[in-house]
């Protein structure tokens, strides 16, 4: 049977149909939450309309996409901000939800599952906290993953670990060789934006986020020429734009693709017909994850967007809340397929 319920045998995990007994919180649980489509588009709207016909919702679609499942393993990927949890004005402040958290952990107790995200491997896991699944952090350049030693992997650049629960576990940093580079602009760019009222830098290790939703319009020109005039100083790395950030990377060949395809490969899935990824992410840093699944011609790139955009992904959600009832349809499929 692969994989499925392969965390299962040693993690002590919480079912969804126990969610209703978690009175710790605030939060709704999951078990009080409706798993159809929580927003329709607005009539009006055709060219989002439009846009639908083209990447149609993963939850009108939902028992169309797992009818193609039979007979492979099904491996989920999460990116973090804007899917697992939403956009919010501090950076710091994006937190998980119980729900959120209760559906992941379940849909983990069936399918492999792993968070890829632009956010430090530290930070992800400090908002997840959950050890039942992998953690790439620095946009692929700092994966967690399995204990398996990979012959086409440098393996100067894999260490292996034990995570908090004492399993064995396989590190794998690409842009080791960067990290003295990258602490030389953390400190030059705290000096020279300091100045620039609502600037947010944000260290993710193997890359810089310099966040700019609280700065002045006006100002917005010169934070990008002193970011970029900096850059000039350092060959090897490159700017890259997210949602109201501005990412400073190493010019490795590395991004989220390339995590998910290790992460497979590590799993025991490289050049497998009977494995079938599944990708839900909402920013352009993800479209390198939907453009593997569509150069494989196997999987479901997901994206989250409650706008019509360009994208590679084949299906759509609107929103983390659509995502959430997503992953609860999705654990109770393999609850039930089990």
């Amino acid at each position: 049977m692969g994989f499925r319920r392969w965390l299962a045998k040693t993690h002590n995990i919480e079912s969804i149909s126990k969610a209703k007994n978690d009175n710790s919180g605030g939060d709704h649980t999951i078990s009080n939450l409706s798993d159809h489509c929580c927003h329709e588009p607005n009539a009006a709207n055709s060219d989002y309309i439009a846009w639908l016909n083209e990447h149609p919702s993963a939850l009108s679609s939902f028992k169309e996409m797992m009818s193609a499942t039979k007979g492979k393993q099904l491996v989920v990927f999460l990116d973090y901000d804007g899917t697992l949890s939403p956009i919010v004005n501090n950076p710091d402040h994006a937190i998980m939800s119980k729900p959120m958290r209760s559906a992941v952990r379940e849909v983990a107790s069936h399918f492999p599952t792993a968070i890829i995200s632009g956010r430090s491997r530290d930070k992800v896991h400090e908002f997840v906290k959950l050890n039942e699944i992998y953690y790439a952090g620095s946009h692929g350049m700092d994966i967690m993953g399995p204990p398996l030693q990979l012959k086409s992997y440098d393996g100067k650049y894999q260490n292996k670990a034990l995570d908090e629960n004492g399993n064995e576990v396989n590190i794998f940093q690409p842009a080791q060789d960067f990290l003295p580079e990258i602490k030389k602009m953390l400190k030059e760019l705290g000096k020279s934006t300091c100045k620039i009222q609502g600037v947010m830098l944000e260290d993710n290790r193997f890359c810089i986020s310099v966040h700019y939703r609280h700065v002045q319009e006006d100002d917005y020109g010169r934070l990008e020429e002193t970011v970029k005039s900096m850059l000039a100083e350092f060959p090897g790395f490159h700017l890259t734009r997210g949602k109201m950030v501005l990412e400073i990377r190493p010019s490795i060949e590395w991004n989220k693709g390339h995590a998910l395809e290790y992460l497979l490969d590590t799993l025991g899935f490289a050049n497998s017909s009977n494995v079938l990824p599944l990708y839900i992410g909402d920013d352009r840093t993800d479209e390198d994850a939907f453009k593997v699944l569509k150069s494989k011609g196997q999987g479901y790139p997901i994206v989250v967007s409650s706008i019509p955009r360009d994208t590679l992904a084949s299906y759509s959600l609107r929103d983390p809340s659509e995502v959430l009832s997503f992953l609860i349809r999705l654990a109770r499929w393999g609850q039930s397929s089990s």
